[in-house]
């Protein structure tokens, strides 16, 4: 065997990750939700009214979800899932908008 074969240091199977990770498509519903099923139990996620009808890419590591519009590649949102409860709000206030 030629010698620089033998310095380089070779692959090792690395620690093994315990973590969960998926990606899927969607589409938003007209009320601005998205569906996730995370152990047995489906989640609403909210998006936003002003999306319906938007493709998206549903990025997900554990409780860490990213959505993004499969489109224009913008993030519409990140969260982390709360398992306790069925809807994530986006945390806005409802109602129009001020802007």
């Amino acid at each position: 065997m030629p010698v620089a074969y033998t310095a380089r240091p070779k692959a090792s199977p690395g620690t093994p990750t315990a973590t969960h990770e998926r990606g899927r498509t969607d589409k938003i519903d007209k009320s601005g939700v998205v569906t996730l099923r995370h152990h047995g139990r489906l989640h609403h996620i909210g998006v936003g009214r002003t999306h319906a009808g938007t493709y998206v890419l549903l990025l997900v590591q554990d409780l860490e979800i990213r959505i993004i519009n499969a489109t224009t590649g913008e993030i519409l949102r990140e969260l982390t899932l709360d398992p306790t409860r069925d809807y994530q709000p986006t945390g806005r206030k409802p109602g129009p908008q001020k802007q």
